[in-house]
């Protein structure tokens, strides 16, 4: 390490100042072979000086972690320990990035842990959970292993807990390429990265990538590839809630948070893990000065029981949330369906969104023509439904008729979507919002 800072007294813990990609950040790595990764008070206190110094020096925060959690052997003064990690950890939150490392196992508090950083890449090999596999099966009376309780894939897929997975080894890789596209902490502005992409490059693919059939689906991640430098993405919790994609790139070199509806998975609509998983980024980008691209095509909120009982209204209230108190720049650009209520939470002139751009293909309405002539003509014969719904098509389903009434900025062609979105973010550049002064807000948790 370029500057050691503290190594606990039993040495499980180290932490420093480190070079990564070239970026200064404060490293801590606990790993603790002995004891199977027990940590000790004095580990605790090696991680808080740390997290104390990046704090004061504004520095990033990287946390390689591999352990069992507190030292039973030490009794209440481990949880303690563990506490004031937590309570730091939490005052560095929004100030500087805070990315975790998770190369073994992540057991109780210093699971925790993982759950209060902004980025978490795991190793394919490890695990994590608050209770494991004993205590499970004591109480609950279900037998199952540490890797089908908290591994990897479970925390990409099913939790949304990790960021990303890799193969172990490239645990540090992983953080460092995303750590190119963030300041290092809130009040510097995002790098700029090196690219050779012309800034006014024709984007006319992107178009071409629309299904001809309204119902038709195709990957947004191929429109976001033709649009942002070089084609490159990094997608983070690619694999938790994949109706919505979210992931950092740069446009004209500048750093940028993308947010995009995922009609290849159940049609791009919103549901209650999308909507966390959106409203978590959205929260990202803003708290460390990313400008926000939000690529819209959704036919609504996901309909269904299960999720009104399981509280979609909260969850999509943290989108909506998210978004209306973000203060970066914010454009968005209608690529096909914006209906309903999912137009309102998808970064709308609603919700405060700078500018608000549509391709030709777009149709934003409360919802679409079938659904509207089943509620507005029920009970009228076939030709009379069929004659509805030609003129709600072409009266309500284009851009044009929002555009009259101000809730589109522009109509642009496809193949200008890249320049539109350099040139606007460029205008967009020395936004400054005053916030009211208040203690906090309180967000739909």
């Amino acid at each position: 390490m370029d500057l050691q800072l503290r190594a606990g007294a039993t040495g499980h813990v180290t932490a420093g100042a480190v070079s990564l990609g070239g970026r200064t950040v404060i490293l801590v790595s606990a790993d603790s072979p002995e004891r199977r990764g027990a940590l000790a008070p004095a580990d605790s206190e090696t991680i808080v000086t740390a997290l104390e110094t990046a704090l004061a020096k504004r520095l990033p925060v990287v946390l390689m972690l591999s352990s069992s959690g507190a030292d039973a052997h030490h009794g209440l003064a481990a949880l303690h320990g563990w506490g004031r990690a937590a309570q730091v950890l939490v005052r560095c939150s929004g100030v500087v990035p805070i990315l975790a490392g998770v190369t073994g196992p992540a057991i109780s508090g210093i699971a925790l842990l993982i759950g209060l950083a902004d980025i978490v890449v795991m190793a394919t090999d490890a695990y994590a959970f608050v209770s494991g596999p004993v205590p499970v099966r004591e109480m609950t009376g279900v037998a199952i292993g540490p890797d089908e309780l908290g591994g990897a894939s479970i925390h990409a897929s099913a939790s949304g807990a990790a960021s990303a997975v890799t193969e172990p080894g490239e645990v540090l890789d992983a953080l460092t390429e995303i750590l190119a596209y963030l300041p290092a902490h809130c009040d510097e502005l995002p790098p700029r990265l090196a690219t050779a992409d012309p800034r006014d490059r024709l984007t006319p693919e992107a178009g071409d990538l629309l299904p001809t059939v309204p119902t038709g689906a195709y990957d947004v991640r191929d429109v976001i590839s033709a649009l942002v430098d070089d084609g490159a993405m990094v997608e983070l919790r690619a694999g938790w809630a994949p109706n919505l994609v979210t992931g950092l790139a740069s446009l004209d070199g500048y750093s940028v948070g993308i947010v995009a509806n995922q009609p290849m998975s159940i049609a791009g609509t919103l549901d209650i893990a999308a909507s966390q998983k959106g409203a978590r980024f959205v929260n990202f980008c803003d708290a460390f000065g990313l400008p926000l691209v939000t690529l819209v095509d959704t036919p609504g909120f996901y309909p269904g029981k299960d999720l009104e009982w399981r509280g979609m209204i909260r969850h999509g209230a943290q989108l909506a949330f998210a978004y209306a108190r973000a203060t970066v720049p914010r454009v968005a650009v209608v690529l096909r369906k914006s209906y309903g209520g999912a137009y309102i939470v998808m970064d709308s002139k609603t919700m405060g969104n700078d500018v608000y751009l549509a391709w030709p293909s777009a149709e934003l309405a409360v919802m679409g023509a079938s659904q509207a002539a089943q509620i507005l003509r029920r009970g009228a014969d076939a030709d009379e439904v069929a004659t509805y719904v030609s003129d709600y098509e072409d009266t309500y389903l284009n851009p044009y008729t929002a555009a009259e009434r101000g809730y589109i900025d522009s109509v642009i062609d496809p193949a200008e979507t890249r320049s539109a979105l350099v040139n606007t973010l460029g205008m967009l550049s020395t936004k400054r919002e005053r916030l009211r002064p208040r203690r906090h807000d309180n967000s739909p948790l």
